[in-house]
């Protein structure tokens, strides 16, 4: 194969790995609470978020639906939310500063719906 043929067909072989979803990159945040990542697949179910702040901290509720399981969603939180300086306490709970998020994923049909409460302890 001719040199800039093999160097054309490298890139886009790059190109492509790239635009692929990996099980540790966020494909988006809540809006409600800008520091929580999306799983790919995931997106937010408009309308139904809320978020405000009371004396001893922040309160947020939300949702998400989208492909996946219960499984790859507390998975994804696993591995990604510590390096955001949350601390794993469970499965479902994750603890940062004075702030507990807790993740229940259920499966809804042939989606995953994903509600998030942070609260402060």
């Amino acid at each position: 194969m001719h040199p800039r043929r093999r160097l054309a067909a490298g890139l886009v072989a790059l190109a492509l790995a790239a635009a692929l979803p990996s099980p540790g990159l966020a494909a988006g945040f809540l809006s409600v609470c800008e520091d929580l990542p999306l799983p790919p697949g995931l997106a937010e179910i408009a309308g139904s978020s809320l978020a405000f702040d009371s004396p001893t901290g922040r309160i947020v509720e939300a949702y998400a639906e989208g492909k996946g399981s219960p499984e790859q969603v507390l998975r994804f939180y696993a591995s990604t939310l510590p390096q955001l300086g949350w601390t794993r306490e469970s499965d479902t709970r994750f603890r940062r500063d004075a702030e507990v998020l807790r993740l229940d994923a259920q499966p809804h049909g042939p989606v995953v719906v994903v509600h998030f409460t942070v609260s402060p302890e």
